[in-house]
């Protein structure tokens, strides 16, 4: 008999415990955690999760096995504000600073251990005229350095039991195990805007990096057949907004973006396919963002890349122009409720190397506030990761893929004495080949998983 998970010993009870005690709490009961925390200090906070994972690397289970596993995760936040330790006349209106860090452990999984080390800088002001906002996020995963091994075995193709077809995979089957390997992601966007009556210029930087330090190996041999090599990318722009404020709180511009995309290649010792996708492109931009009505907040920004791949990357047309677009939408209902919707499509490059992709995600998200204390979320997701853009169709033929996710997801969060949060959360997605006339030899159904993850955590909030 397999031991109980360690933190299912803690929890429950935990959960038991406080629920029976809520209908002893009264308005004018003193705060039995009285600590008056200084404003210096924005957040402080430690928690503990346990979930269950029926399909760890959300394979099809026609090849590789599926593997469930228990995760006891341990969290822990902390924010500064230094605000108050600056003169008002300097003209800052936030800064601050904000670490957070996640360790999660798999029982029956011990290879998806990892650690995510998030920081997160916010510096906003302003003086006369002149307005000025960074928004920094740093993150360190302290993750295994080997990356996944989607192979049955590691026999040659006419022995018995060797199904290594698990190569086909879904798109979002790989991302989500490489989002726990070891790796150092930024993103940053910094602006300074200049405001003159109704109208404004607004010059503007931002990136998107990844930087995977996973081994990678020749996937030819074993015994590495099947593994899975990963590389780096980077997303870098800058350019201006030039904007008309209809309201103080609506306005609508135009911009301009010169950006740069940068996929590493890899040598012809661990891949005889040694195209890449790294790019330049001017991005032509038409924007709305604020408040329509008291109810309706949107942002939106569309436009044309005009693309200039590198003579290396695996498509007909170097030069090419291509749709850009994301925003949101938040409606604020009423009796404390609010939908979101939020929607982006570009051109990316690929972290498996070698191609370019249409990357979409389509998220609508609901919260309730039942009471102060109780909330309920609800939401549903929509990714398609879309490969036809090119023409790679050697090995494993990149190119012939159009990879979807179906994601729902729905939380319960429960909280007591202003400090303690329950919270009972279900996730669902199931990744769908989206080609259905895909050739047999390319096994398409091989890309078809479903994927449910539930949890429970309780989180001590100061």
């Amino acid at each position: 008999m397999t031991s109980k998970p360690s933190h299912i010993r803690f929890l429950l009870p935990a959960a038991a415990a406080l629920i029976g005690l809520a209908p002893t709490v009264h308005a004018d009961t003193k705060d039995v955690f009285d600590f008056n925390k200084p404003n210096w200090l924005s957040d402080l906070s430690v928690g503990a999760k346990e979930s269950y994972d029926d399909n760890v690397l959300l394979v099809s289970g026609l090849g590789l096995p599926v593997q469930s596993s228990w995760v006891d995760d341990f969290t822990a936040k902390v924010g500064f504000n230094f605000v108050p330790f600056i003169p008002k006349e300097d003209g800052i209106t936030t800064l601050s600073l904000v670490y957070a860090v996640d360790k999660a452990s798999y029982q029956k999984a011990s290879s998806e251990n990892n650690t995510k080390n998030n920081w997160n800088l916010l510096f906003k002001g302003g003086a006369d005229t002149f307005t000025w906002n960074l928004d920094e996020a740093f993150l360190w995963v302290d993750g295994n350095k080997q990356a996944p091994t989607y192979a049955e075995n590691q026999l040659g193709s006419s022995a018995k039991g060797s199904n290594q077809n698990d190569k086909y995979r879904n798109n979002y089957a790989h991302s989500v195990a490489r989002e726990r390997r070891d790796q150092v992601q930024e993103r940053y966007t910094a602006s300074v805007t200049d405001t003159v009556g109704n109208y404004f210029i607004r010059p503007i930087s931002q990136i998107t990096f990844y930087n995977l330090d996973t081994a990678v190996y020749n996937t030819s041999n074993a015994p590495y057949k099947g593994y899975q090599d990963y590389i780096d990318r980077w997303d870098l722009n800058y350019g201006g907004d030039v904007g008309y404020l209809i309201t103080p709180k609506l306005s609508i511009y135009l911009g301009y973006r010169d950006g740069y995309q940068h996929q590493d290649g890899y040598s012809k010792a661990i891949n005889s396919d040694t195209h890449q996708a790294s790019n330049k492109y001017q991005r032509l931009l038409f924007g709305l963002d604020g408040t329509i009505t008291p109810w309706l907040t949107l942002k939106a920004l569309v436009g044309p890349d005009f693309k200039d791949y590198n003579p290396d990357t695996a498509i007909t047309h170097d030069r090419t122009t291509r749709y850009y677009g994301e925003g949101s939408a938040v409606v604020t209902l009423p009796a404390s409720q609010s939908v979101t919707l939020s929607y982006k499509q570009w051109f990316w490059v690929s972290s498996t190397g070698l191609v370019p992709y249409e990357d979409t995600t389509v998220s609508l998200t609901y919260h309730i506030a039942v009471t102060p204390e109780l909330g309920f979320d609800a939401g549903a997701k929509y990714l398609d990761a879309n490969y036809t853009l090119g023409n790679d169709y050697a090995g494993s033929a990149p190119d012939l893929r159009d990879d979807g996710d179906y994601n729902a997801n729905a939380a319960v969060t429960y909280t007591f004495e202003k400090h303690i949060v329950i919270a009972l959360a279900y996730n669902y997605d199931a990744g769908r080949n989206l080609l259905r006339d895909l050739p047999a030899k390319y096994f398409g159904a091989y890309r078809d998983f479903t994927h449910n993850v539930t949890s429970l955590s309780v989180t001590l909030k100061l």
